[in-house]
């Protein structure tokens, strides 16, 4: 039966256990009456709803406090065992597997390098991902059954296809509508109910930030992806929800480096690692080898800061690329600020772990010389906290954000389409 508002009683009951769920994940351990005190609930509901949340083994306790004069307070947290989650983060060099308890934990985790011919081909990015998860899970020897869900960082824009299914549009990376979910479950060997939650990888990031990093707490941030490219999610102070923004694609130069989403003067053609390196090569004249992005940026900060002596010119010129790259960064994110106001910009991605202690810095000075003042004033800037694994961290908070929202439920299995009428009566002919 709905109430005037529209909300049934199943769902008043799915909003108080999500409620106190979140309560107990973010905050516990915490007492009956703390939670009642945190979420506004009558003692009668909190009572009703976390016996349940015991029985149905996602709660525990955790000991006892004292009370003024009466009784010790029993402390409830949550179970660890209550469920397991997998994160994925498909990344520019190699497929990051991690499967996780209920709080996180990491219980196994794969790695499956992309050799360069292999870069975002499709086929052998499902393969891994699909390997992966078996591997993990027979790691750790647990049962698929027990999985809330699977949760895929991707790079690109992802939206629903025909089938309700994630689909990728990865300009960058040559992938055009790419039905990536279908793919997934297309000879998977999880059961059909455990569901996929596939978002773009900046989100994934962003959203680990915000849960459990350097983002807690603010109301409003911007996490900044910096890899082989760069990208960002938002969250804004009218919307809990983060979203990812193509932000690596905003022009800083008209008629510009060409980027390889095929267009000219984006910030990724200049700042993303992928074309600083390039500009370094280019610069010094350096071959381009199999080392890879990462260890040639390293290469590049140890020829522009590091000890070891290196020809003046060398030095020179990779000092001007880095200053070079700190002020398209800086100029890049004063758009953000002026656009969205935030409290924090949080830099992260393994290329921003790389430079971020050198670059932090000369970043936050350009920053200020290009962003207006009021905004400029209200926001911090500094480096994540959550290291290389944070889009797989955030990929797995995908499922637990959809288990929040069905109030601790698992999610219904997936429903067998029925056939059209006309399919259904030439089968009944033939039979």
């Amino acid at each position: 039966m709905a109430g005037r508002n529209g909300r049934t009683v199943h769902d008043l009951r799915r909003a108080n256990r999500a409620a106190l769920l979140q309560q107990l994940y973010f905050d516990g351990p915490l007492s009956r009456h703390e939670l009642g005190s945190a979420t506004g609930l009558s003692s009668g509901s909190v009572s009703n709803v976390t016996a349940e949340l015991v029985a149905e083994g996602l709660a525990e306790e955790a000991g006892s406090v004292g009370s003024d004069g009466g009784r010790p307070r029993t402390l409830l947290r949550i179970d660890p065992g209550g469920g397991l989650l997998i994160g994925v983060d498909v990344g520019e060099n190699l497929v990051r597997v991690e499967l996780f308890d209920l709080v996180l934990t990491e219980l196994a985790r794969v790695e499956h390098p992309l050799a360069v011919r292999d870069h975002y081909d499709v086929d052998v990015v499902v393969r891994h991902v699909q390997d992966g998860v078996a591997e993990v899970l027979a790691a750790a020897g647990a049962d698929p059954e027990r999985l809330l869900g699977v949760g895929v960082g991707v790079p690109g824009i992802v939206a629903r296809g025909e089938d309700g299914g994630a689909v990728v549009h990865g300009q960058t990376i040559g992938w055009s509508a790419v039905p990536l979910e279908r793919l997934l479950r297309t000879g998977s060997r999880l059961p059909q109910s455990v569901p996929y939650f596939i978002d773009n990888g900046a989100k994934t990031l962003g959203q680990a930030e915000m849960w459990f990093g350097a983002g807690r707490g603010a109301g409003s941030a911007i996490v900044v992806l910096f890899g082989s490219g760069v990208g960002a999610c938002v969250v804004t102070e009218d919307g809990a929800q983060a979203r990812a923004v193509e932000w690596g694609h905003l022009t800083v130069r008209v008629r510009g480096r060409r980027c390889r989403c095929g267009s000219r003067g984006c910030l990724e053609a200049y700042a993303g690692a992928q074309s600083l390196v390039g500009r370094w090569r280019e610069a010094t004249g350096a071959p381009q080898d199999g080392g890879g992005e990462e260890a040639a940026l390293a290469d590049l900060l140890a020829t522009a800061y590091g000890e070891a002596e290196v020809p003046a010119e060398d030095r020179e010129q990779a000092v001007r690329i880095l200053d070079e790259t700190a002020e398209y960064l800086g100029a890049g994110l004063s758009d953000l600020v002026n656009l969205f106001q935030p409290e924090r910009i949080l830099i992260g991605g393994w290329a921003g772990l790389q430079l971020g202690p050198r670059f932090l810095e000369p970043v936050r000075e350009h920053v200020a010389a290009y962003a207006l003042t009021y905004p400029l004033g209200r926001v911090g800037l500094e480096m994540g906290r959550l290291g290389p694994d944070a889009v797989t961290v955030g990929a797995a908070t995908l499922p637990l954000a959809a288990f929040f929202a069905r109030g601790g439920r698992r999610a219904d299995p997936l429903p067998v389409p029925e056939p059209a009428g006309w399919r259904r009566s030439l089968l009944g002919r033939s039979g």
